[in-house]
């Protein structure tokens, strides 16, 4: 009787470290996507501060006379302000909670009319 008890539990050993293993590899490998998404976030947070250069540049470089339409820089750089700002809180967390977000604008077209009453 005492080998059959023996022999009826003998798979639970197995079993059990198989699901420790499977367990352990799995959060090994849910740390190595959050260092893979944060590399990329990082290079994303690269890239806005490249193209905030570049619309800086094509804004100094705009001509004074306006046409009926023209770029909007002002809003561009408002919302690359905003998506760096939420990249940066999510690589640096200052608090547990997610904070609120907003949408951006993007229509960066503005007819010159409405430039004039504000």
């Amino acid at each position: 009787m005492a080998r059959f008890h023996n022999s009826a539990y003998a798979w639970r050993r197995p079993v059990v470290a198989l699901l420790l293993t499977s367990i352990f590899i799995t959060q090994l490998a849910a740390a190595a996507d959050d260092g893979y998404e944060r590399e990329h976030l990082a290079a994303v947070a690269r890239q806005l501060d490249l193209l905030d250069r570049l619309a800086k540049q094509s804004a100094s470089t705009a001509p004074e006379s306006r046409s009926r339409y023209h770029f909007d820089y002002r809003r561009l750089d408002a919302d690359l302000q905003r998506m760096r700002s939420g990249i940066n809180d999510y690589l640096t967390p200052q608090r547990a909670q997610p904070r609120d977000p907003s949408a951006l604008l993007g229509d960066y077209r503005q007819d010159a009319k409405q430039e004039d009453d504000r």
